[in-house]
């Protein structure tokens, strides 16, 4: 979310130019974005990260014989997510700072598994003015696989975006 990064977009972004741009974006359906396969090897670097190395996400071997029949993501990996995929939704100029300001609500109701694709749906629920110049935006997000018909996160994530 950092106005220093140019995140990759593609023909379906929108844009919004500054904090006027912003606010007239409530209620809008940004879609969804392209899918990403979720491999082992990233499911293993975020293990390492975290110190998470619980065998259904790191051991396909035992995995294979586990609950999910195979490794998973870990959920807090989808999670991370958000942000890099967000940028193929949205893409925001004409602000000096955006932050991560919260999550209201988080669940994930379907594992990834390892091999699985995932896309990234949004909704812009609310965009308020806040002190300081600036807007603080609500996003109602679900992070939907091929592997299964409920979504593997459904999260509100509230930013905020400075002038």
């Amino acid at each position: 979310m950092s106005s220093d990064t140019a995140p990759a977009t593609g023909p379906d972004t929108t844009v919004a130019h500054g904090l006027a741009g912003l606010l007239a974006l409530r209620g809008t359906d940004l879609g969804h974005t392209a899918w990403t396969e979720i491999a082992q090897d990233r499911v293993n670097t975020f293990a390492d990260a975290t110190g998470d190395h619980q065998w259904i996400h790191t051991d396909p071997a035992r995995a294979a014989d586990g609950p999910f029949g195979g490794t998973i993501a870990h959920g807090y990996l989808t999670l991370a997510l958000l942000i890099p995929l967000f940028g193929e939704l949205l893409t925001i100029d004409g602000v000096n700072m955006s932050v991560n300001y919260g999550l209201n609500k988080v669940r994930f109701p379907a594992p990834v598994p390892v091999g699985a694709r995932i896309r990234l749906r949004g909704v812009v629920a609310d965009v308020t003015e806040v002190k300081g110049d600036g807007v603080e935006m609500t996003l109602d997000f679900t992070m939907e696989t091929d592997r299964s018909d409920k979504p593997a996160l459904v999260a509100q994530a509230v930013y905020r975006h400075y002038a």
